[in-house]
């Protein structure tokens, strides 16, 4: 008789018999007399162990890991060869993994072996300091060489977690590292401490620096102002002053020349009037000589000319001589 045979989301359906070369896989499928159905689940399973390595000094560690290691279900790209090498894997895994999924302890065994001969194999061309300063390299190249081992049982590591090395009772080499590294980060941190400190005061102190030369240069050229403006004033002022002296000079000069010629003037006027009013006299007793007569000649002439002159501007003006 036949049966219709359904696995579950997280299973699949591995059939063998007749009719089938070699193993069918399917979520579900008719099963015929003659043939065999056995489910095999594809969920991810949890192996944490501690593997035990040695340095290239023969320096032993131990590390603590977990991996959660399963079937791969998804194929790499939409290409139909990536589907082939899906189909490829899972078959891989249904034929040698799951039958042995009933005693795990089995499985986890065959682990844990790859694990540990992958690590030991990496640690052993590495020494303990390349190991503790490069951690994380390290876990990457164990992962990346067990990965290539468990690829031959259709398994893929989903996820790794590496705890930190661990010492060995009796070497406690890593202990003694990290608290030489602690210190050696502690001294580190005082000296940045220092240094940031000393920036701190010497650039305080620079500042201070620049904010008095930079004052003083402002006083400085406030000062050189002051002193070209009161320049640039007293300059002006000087000027002032020399076109009032001048001015002063010219005008004392002209007031000088006209009282020189005011005073010219009435020393023409007062000679006149005092030659004016002396007399001629004549001797009687003799005859004058003409050199005796020669004055009075020339008053004559000029009591006649002014007598002339002032009847012709009475007469010119209309009015009679007083």
């Amino acid at each position: 008789m036949a049966s219709f045979q359904v696995a579950d989301a997280s299973e699949y359906l591995a059939i063998t018999g007749w009719g089938i070369d070699d193993v069918k896989l399917a979520k579900k499928a008719w099963v015929f007399v003659g043939q065999q159905c056995k489910k095999f689940s594809i969920s991810p399973v949890n192996y944490e162990f501690e593997v035990h390595a040695m340095s290239a000094e023969k320096l032993p560690f131990i590390l603590p890991a977990v991996f959660t290691i399963g079937p791969k279900i998804t194929a790499a790209g939409g290409e139909e060869s990536d589907r082939k090498d899906l189909q490829a894997q899972l078959l891989l895994y249904s034929k040698l993994i799951a039958p042995l999924h009933s005693s795990r302890s089995h499985v986890q065994e065959l682990v844990k072996g790859i694990i540990e001969g992958e690590t030991r194999v990496l640690a052993a061309e590495l020494t303990m300091e390349e190991i503790f300063k490069g951690t994380k390299t390290f876990k990457e190249k164990v992962f990346n060489r067990v990965q290539l081992e468990l690829n031959q049982f259709g398994l893929i590591i989903y996820n790794a977690n590496v705890k930190q090395l661990v010492d060995v009772p009796g070497h406690e080499y890593f202990s003694y590292l990290g608290q030489k590294t602690q210190q050696d980060a502690a001294n580190q941190a005082k000296v940045d401490v220092a240094e940031a400190r000393m920036k701190g005061e010497v650039g305080a102190k620079e500042r201070e620096g620049l904010t008095r030369q930079n004052a003083a240069k402002v006083d400085a050229e406030t000062k050189v102002l002051s002193v070209r403006q009161q320049g640039q004033g007293l300059k002006e002022e000087a000027k002032v002053k020399a076109e009032v002296q001048v001015f002063e000079n010219e005008r004392a000069a002209e007031i000088a020349a006209a009282k020189a010629e005011l005073a010219m003037k009435k020393a023409g006027w007062d000679k006149w009037r005092l030659s004016a009013r002396t007399p001629c006299a004549r001797p009687r007793s003799s005859r004058p000589s003409s050199s005796a007569r020669q004055p009075c000649t020339t008053i004559h002439r000029f009591k006649n000319q002014m007598h002339n002159s002032i009847a012709g501007r009475t007469e010119g003006g209309g009015g009679k001589a007083v």
